[in-house]
């Protein structure tokens, strides 16, 4: 997308391209309302740091990017020239949470001798700076860069830690989150990951995250030395891979002493502090999207979000058919039929439909072009799920073979790591997918760093802790509800999540327990309903088998009758890690969702996203005994007027969701 650029102020044109005098140290940039105030130190280091209203919240954090031949930019950097100006424009976003991101932002552009510079950006949610080399090698080695969050005091985070592996850097970036304060992180061997929240008490909630990530590897996260505060660093690249059983690519434990082979001339990726004054601005932040790299996709059209109906969850497990339920034709015809009949856009065909290694060899009574050509008169699409590597290794062959059959997408599966070699093959199929039509959803996978707005075929990511953790997890390990109303606030604001929710045997507190082929939600059908309008999912599953829907058709229906892409969304009320009420918009239809945490609550919504007069509601709520038997709800109509105040009680583990026509 070719970028409009608006200066907006005859000052900053005035003063855009004056160069600083050599010997000033401190150069200060505020975001365009003057909340935030970004301080740039250059002397022994380059250093930042921010305050809120006038209170510092990070304190002075270093910055540097080392070479492998030893030059290191940051340290005792010399400013040849310093370029100031704003920039306001809109970012189209067509499966994003809006359709449109405002990009509003004051900038600083600090030119350095030997070839490099550094770019501080201010918007009024939140800051980010970005190395960009000017060089004049073709290719450097990065043996490091310096990232450094230091706070200003000992504030509460709320932080994913990796689960232990034989590398510490392989991981699939699903975590439940940890509460403690800065300090405590030191005390932990396990390397964390982005996005982090960080509680800074009256100046609001900040997130750590970071965008624009290609040809080059994600930050881990660990605690700094000497001092409160985290830093970032990248994988040093694999030796050597090793294959599992899938034939999934896994770092062997063995890693060099750089972290990246790239281009002298080149930016870097984004290093962000997002900002929100409330809990209820967190899970709209639009930082990591609008410093996402502009649309390589011209036409946008063919790109299809949509709901998709899936087997894995339920073990494949189909009752009242007259054929053997498993990886076969019968199967997916009847899923398609479902999907037909609730007007799905999808099915998801997962692991195990093709032989050994080979995605070009479907297994013996699987027949990928009859089932194709009956979505194709059902209207149904068909999604693929293969393991990332093999698919990178036979793109050019897999990609046009199940494009000109009707397949219209895939996911891809098993990454785990945030290398520079597994990012650039996550671009890599994003790429060969886009030049064939195909959606992507993207499974063991790091969070999202703007690749939606950079491929926008890119639709959905796990790097969460998804609903399928309850089919192993023991109750005793796992609290899904907290999690639920954690996740929106803190990795919803990355981009959005392959949650793959839509449960339908759900339990209480007491009587849950993973069962591999029959699982089940912790907390409520209504909580369930609610998550498809409080996440942001382009590409939603519905996990639970088609009998299972069939059988609860109520909610089923419900859940059909909820998009996955909307025309405008806020958040209305809530807190991180105690409950969250979402409004969405599409067309002239709103629909409003909801989310507790294990604690019963009564939340009052305002209304004033609705216009004047009067709506008619379809509520989908939590049943008079849902804290005991999880599967309890009610369904009701209400009238609904615009400024008035809804009150809707949500149970234990509870939630609730509406439908709202004029």
């Amino acid at each position: 997308m070719k970028r409009l650029f608006a200066i907006c102020g005859a000052l900053w044109l005035l003063t855009a391209t004056l160069a600083t005098p050599a010997a000033a140290k401190e150069y200060t940039l505020q975001s365009p309302s003057k909340r935030l105030t970004l301080t740039v130190d250059v002397a022994a280091q380059t250093t930042y740091r921010l305050a809120v209203d006038g209170v510092e919240v990070v304190a002075p954090s270093t910055i540097a990017l080392r070479l492998g031949d030893g030059r290191t930019f940051g340290p005792e950097a010399k400013v040849r020239r310093a370029s100031r100006g704003e920039v306001c424009e809109q970012i189209a976003s067509p499966f994003h949470r809006n359709p449109q991101v405002n990009d509003h932002y004051h900038y600083l552009t600090l030119q350095m001798r030997g070839g490099w510079s550094v770019e501080f950006r201010a918007y009024d949610d939140g800051v980010a700076y970005r190395f960009t080399t000017s060089l004049k090698e073709e290719q450097i080695t990065i043996a490091e860069e310096v990232v450094e969050w230091r706070m200003s005091e000992d504030w509460p985070l709320v932080i994913p830690y990796c689960r232990p592996r034989g590398d510490k850097y392989e991981s699939s970036f699903e975590s439940q989150y940890t509460w403690e304060p800065v300090s405590k992180a030191s005390e932990h061997t396990a390397l964390a990951f982005l996005p982090v929240l960080v509680d800074v008490g009256e100046q609001g909630k900040l997130l750590l995250m970071e965008a624009d990530v290609e040809e080059y590897p994600g930050l881990f996260v660990s605690a700094v030395e000497g001092g409160l505060g985290l830093k970032g660093f990248g994988t040093p690249l694999p030796t050597d891979f090793r294959k599992n059983n899938t034939g999934a690519k896994r770092p062997n434990g063995h890693h060099t002493d750089k972290i990246a082979l790239t281009s002298g001339s080149r930016t870097f990726p984004w290093r962000i502090v997002a900002w929100a004054e409330q809990d209820r601005d967190l899970p709209t932040n639009d930082m990591v999207y609008r410093l996402g790299a502009p649309s390589r996709i011209e036409d946008t059209s063919w790109i299809r979000p949509g709901r998709s109906a899936w087997e894995w969850w339920s073990g494949n497990r189909l009752t009242g058919v007259d054929f053997r339920v498993g990886i076969n034709t019968e199967t997916y015809l009847h899923h398609i039929d479902f999907a037909a009949r609730y007007g799905l856009e999808y099915i998801l065909i997962d692991a195990g439909w093709n032989e050994g290694f080979d995605l070009m060899a479907p297994i013996e009574g699987f027949d990928i072009e009859a089932i194709c050509r009956h979505a194709e008169q059902k209207g149904v699409g068909v999604l693929l799920w293969a393991v990332g590597n093999l698919l990178v290794e036979q793109a050019e062959v897999v990609c046009p073979h199940y494009a000109a059959l009707g397949v219209k997408g895939f996911k891809v599966d098993y990454f785990d790591a945030q290398d520079q070699t597994t990012v650039r093959d996550i671009y890599r199929i994003a790429e060969v997918c886009a030049r064939h039509k195909l959606v992507v959803d993207y499974h063991g996978m790091y969070k999202p760093t703007g690749l939606s707005r950079t491929w926008p075929n890119v639709l959905n990511y796990e790097g969460v802790y998804g609903l399928e953790q309850l089919k192993w997890t023991d109750g005793s390990r796992v609290d899904m509800p907290l999690n639920d109303v954690t996740i929106p606030f803190v990795r919803m604001a990355a981009g959005p999540m392959d949650y793959t929710q839509g449960a339908m045997i759900n339990a209480s507190k007491e009587d849950f327990r993973p069962v591999r082929h029959r699982p089940m939600s912790q907390g409520t059908r209504a909580h369930q309903v609610g998550t498809y309008v409080v996440f942001d999912s382009p590409l939603v599953m519905l996990c639970d088998s088609p009998s299972l829907y069939e059988a609860e058709a109520e909610s089923t229906r419900f859940i059909a009758a909820i998009p996955s892409v909307f025309d405008h969304t806020e958040v209305v009320c809530g807190k991180v890690g105690e409950y969250i009420v979402t409004a969405r918009r599409k067309g002239d239809v709103w629909y409003i969702g909801g989310l507790t945490s294990w604690e019963s609550r009564e939340v009052e919504i305002p209304l004033d996203f609705l216009g004047e007069g009067e709506w008619q509601a379809e509520m989908f709520l939590d049943g008079p005994n849902s804290d005991l038997t999880g599967t309890d709800y009610r369904t009701e109509q209400r009238t609904l007027r615009g400024g008035d105040t809804l009150k809707v009680a949500m149970s234990s583990g509870g939630g609730f969701a509406a439908i709202v026509r004029r």
